[in-house]
């Protein structure tokens, strides 16, 4: 790959019918390659699909499903020949207090945030062998501290976090690159649902500053299409988020100890009016796939 240039390759991006990972097929597109889109959601995919042009071909599948994504990995390799680029962007949140959370809305986070990395890696692996390829894992700031009424998501990004790494170590003398991408709270879908929730609303608007910003989406995905350009080991969505990394050894005993039990007495007004409240999965791409399973099963 060039220091600009995509020409020639063939990208996969999971996730892709909206939010960071619709807009990273576009960017990807912009710079030369041809994309395969995955997702739940087919007219979402069709349109991204459509907004791109002849470059870009769709396919409906859950990234839970092993045999579903192996059978998308040969389609991709059969329509374009060959797979340079892989991206694990697919991920659904669910947010608020533990033990009021849906059971099933918190094993799903796990299931497509983790597992679903498992499943997209062990389908595109193999090719981007062939091709000395490049596989970025999208992780989170929910990887590098963990952060109460989170817990579903935290453990699952810092999950995919330790497998990506995991996958550089094995991966790396046979030329593939692993990379892990890291966001900061960017305006999606995802975010704006967890915004709903009073209470995580409340305790984000109350960490420290850049941390209780929202990003806007464009620039995010522009670091992360450039961090895939340079098959980069780390890309950094927002710029001050390489910063947390020499300090993220501190974070957990920082934020379980005084300030987190500081912090949780403070939401406790806010949590006891949402109490008993279904705490499901958040955003439209959290309903997509809250619907996609209520219609096969």
């Amino acid at each position: 790959m060039s220091g600009s240039s995509l020409d020639g390759q063939v990208a996969v991006v999971t996730g892709a019918a909206r939010g960071v990972g619709a807009l990273l097929a576009r960017k990807l597109a912009a710079r030369g390659a041809r994309v395969a889109l995955v997702g739940l959601e087919p007219g979402e995919l069709a349109q991204v699909a459509d907004s791109i042009g002849k470059a870009a071909a769709w396919w409906s599948a859950d990234v839970t499903d092993r045999a579903g994504m192996a059978q998308v990995a040969a389609e991709v390799a059969d329509r374009f020949g060959r797979i340079d680029v892989a991206v694990a962007n697919a991920g659904v949140a669910t947010g608020g207090p533990f033990l009021d959370s849906d059971p099933d809305a918190f094993d799903r986070v796990i299931h497509v945030n983790l597992l679903g990395s498992v499943a997209t890696a062990r389908a595109f692996l193999p090719a981007l062998v062939a091709s000395c390829g490049y596989y970025l894992q999208i992780a989170s700031l929910a990887a590098i501290t963990p952060a109460p009424l989170m817990a579903a998501y935290c453990a699952s990004k810092s999950g995919a976090e330790a497998f990506a790494h995991s996958l550089r170590a094995e991966f790396g003398h046979k030329g593939v690159g692993i990379g892990v991408g890291y966001l900061s709270w960017t305006d999606t879908d995802m975010v704006r649902g967890a915004d709903e929730d009073e209470a995580l609303r409340q305790l984000r608007g109350r960490l420290p500053w850049p941390a209780n910003r929202t990003y806007p989406l464009e620039p995010a995905v522009e670091r992360i299409a450039a961090g895939i350009v340079r098959r980069s080991p780390h890309v950094y969505a927002q710029w001050w988020l390489r910063g947390m990394q020499p300090v993220r050894g501190m974070l957990p005993s920082l934020i379980g100890g005084a300030l987190g039990r500081r912090e949780m007495r403070r939401a406790e007004p806010a949590l006891a009016r949402g109490a008993g409240t279904r705490r499901g999965l958040v955003g439209r791409g959290g309903a997509a796939d809250e619907s996609s399973r209520a219609h096969s099963s």
